[in-house]
């Protein structure tokens, strides 16, 4: 059976990802971005306005004058985006949610591999301490490639205005400004709770080494009446 050290560490180590993956699944159910573009119908005049909201699986698109009367539409993302000309902004969202399951999946194998670490003393593979490395610094690693994919996507793509195109027929936009909402930014302290679940078992595993370094001294510290027989 572990010690009472050992289970306190992996079980805090558990709780942490349970905290991160319980983060990150309110973010993928919330907004992530808000756009706002000018409006027109072709005549040059842009009086109007368009506001388009994104979930990632979800969309809401606020038209005030655009292109003559207002309106709002509620739409999916993805069959959207699939009848968009926009092949880079469905391959990144696409890519974006791909990422966001496998953190999902790595979280939970590392809340397994704690659990089981609390109740058993496992050898130094998968299943021990270096399986927490390694899923823990994946789920890390993976949600920053979200956060820079999904920026890329809303800011160096058209995919705005293209779901906007899309959903409002002949219309032209310009002065496009976007802001990261909710979703976007609660990625982030799911990413510090997985680095902080690797740092508690860090933590447990340098002190578990240091004393048993202590318990193994070389025999040339031996006294040398010891070592004569």
């Amino acid at each position: 059976m572990p010690s009472t050290k050992k289970t306190l560490y992996f079980m805090s180590s558990a709780l942490m990802t349970a905290i991160a993956i319980g983060i990150l699944g309110f973010a993928m159910s919330t907004q992530w971005a808000k756009t706002t573009m000018k409006c027109t119908q072709g005549n040059g005049n842009f009086s109007g306005t368009a506001v388009i909201t994104l979930r990632l699986f979800q969309g809401n698109l606020v038209r005030q004058s655009c292109p003559i009367f207002g309106g709002i539409d509620n739409f999916q993302v993805f069959p959207e985006l699939m009848n968009t000309e926009g092949i880079t902004s469905v391959a990144l969202h696409i890519l974006t949610v791909c990422l966001l399951v496998l953190c999902l999946l790595f979280s939970a194998a590392t809340i397994l591999t704690s659990l089981y670490n609390s109740v058993s003393n496992p050898y130094e593979t998968y299943m021990g301490p270096v399986g927490i490395y390694a899923y823990s610094s994946l789920s890390t690693c993976l949600s920053v490639l979200v956060l820079i994919f999904f920026a890329v996507n809303i800011n160096a793509t058209s995919m705005a205005e293209d779901l906007t195109k899309t959903i409002t027929k002949n219309v032209d936009l310009k002065d496009r400004s976007t802001e990261m909402l909710t979703g976007f930014y609660l990625v982030i302290p799911y990413a510090v709770l997985s680095l902080l679940a690797i740092v508690l078992i860090y933590v447990y595993d340098h002190a578990a080494y240091t004393h048993r370094k202590e318990q193994q001294k070389p025999t040339e510290d031996a006294p040398k009446e010891i070592m004569m027989y």
